[in-house]
């Protein structure tokens, strides 16, 4: 996929790695961007049509899916993350439904038209997803769910010609990790690296200095060559709702 000249809706739009994506896509000669936000969102490039989309809103995703006409590229980067000791289901519940439920639930109601385009899905996850980070133990869990949701649409929709796209994000400056006293990258650099991984056609994007340190392993590791086996047993004919 090139992004010139294509349409994107990004989720999580108004800051962060959102924002770069938005950015980085009219960079790149995107034809429109979706900036999907919960809240108002202005932007000066005519190219933006900002979206009202809360991601764990039902309503939310059938009215958006119902005002774009055609799509490329969907990029689920919503997200939180909170801290916890996983003595609150309340925190792990709430990451689940923005984390996971809330990328599938917008991917399964954008299909018809990443199906039409021959288009595809991109998931912001974390380094978290293959590893639990012990500071925050339910965002860990919310992105491990969201990796395996990942590598089972990637199983789905092979035959159907729209690509699923893994992004394994390490520390990015943005203000989910503002407490954190470590090295980041950017969230413009990480954006650049997210849609160089998607134009490269990688299926697992390693888009900033410490997550690309993971990917050469990753790639050649056993738990990818499972992923490539348990493919075969895909049911013929079945695809994702």
């Amino acid at each position: 996929m090139n992004i010139r000249d294509k349409t994107i809706l990004i989720t999580g739009a108004n800051r962060g790695i959102g924002e770069a994506l938005v950015d980085e896509a009219l960079r790149r000669g995107a034809r429109r961007v979706y900036a999907g936000t919960r809240g108002a969102l202005r932007h000066p490039d005519p190219r933006v049509t900002p979206v009202t989309l809360d991601v764990t809103s039902d309503s939310h995703i059938r009215r958006a899916a119902g005002q774009i006409e055609a799509l490329d590229l969907l990029v689920n980067n919503a997200g939180i993350a909170l801290y916890d000791d996983l003595s609150s289901l309340d925190a792990i519940e709430q990451q689940l439904a923005v984390n996971l439920f809330g990328s599938l639930n917008v991917s399964r109601a954008l299909l018809p038209l990443l199906r039409r385009s021959g288009g595809a899905v991109v998931n912001c996850l974390s380094l978290a997803a293959l590893a639990p980070l012990p500071i925050i133990p339910a965002y860990s869990i919310s992105k491990a769910a969201a990796f395996s949701m990942t590598q089972s649409l990637r199983a789905f929709l092979a035959g159907e010609g729209v690509k699923v796209h893994a992004v394994f994000l390490g520390p990015v400056d943005t203000d989910m990790t503002r407490g954190f006293d470590i090295p980041k990258t950017s969230a413009g650099s990480a954006a650049a690296g997210i849609l160089d991984g998607v134009e490269n056609g990688e299926d697992d994007i390693f888009p900033d200095p410490a997550s690309r340190a993971m990917a050469e392993g990753f790639r050649n590791g056993v738990a990818k060559a499972l992923e490539r086996e348990f493919a075969a047993f895909t049911p013929p004919g079945r695809t994702a709702a």
